[in-house]
């Protein structure tokens, strides 16, 4: 029962947190300095998010090795996405690379 408060006291905040930003919005001017700041936001809870499943994905400790499927697809994906610049076939050659070298490369 106390997961159940839990979720439901995040659920809670998130919901304050985003209704004050759309009942405020245009009278609360935020100031340039936290403008920039916050386009920054998305970009790094993503990193956050990536980085320790790409590098970690058992959560035992870094495993950077040639038999970490995620780490080699997040490499293609680095790779594909600078010469291709195109978000759809960047997530089509990762996905590909991750399950073929799961299930080719490590049998």
């Amino acid at each position: 029962m106390n997961y159940v408060w839990l979720i439901l006291g995040m659920a809670l905040v998130t919901y304050v947190i985003r209704a004050a930003v759309f009942v405020l919005g245009e009278r609360l001017p935020f100031p340039p300095v936290v403008r920039t700041a916050l386009s920054f936001v998305p970009v790094t809870v993503l990193t956050a998010i990536i980085v320790p499943m790409t590098v970690s994905p058992h959560g035992d400790g870094a495993e950077i090795t040639w038999r970490n499927p995620q780490l080699v697809a997040a490499l293609v994906a680095v790779i594909v996405c600078v010469f291709t610049k195109r978000p759809l076939v960047t997530i089509a050659v990762s996905l590909a690379v991750f399950f073929l070298w799961q299930f080719v490369v490590l049998g």
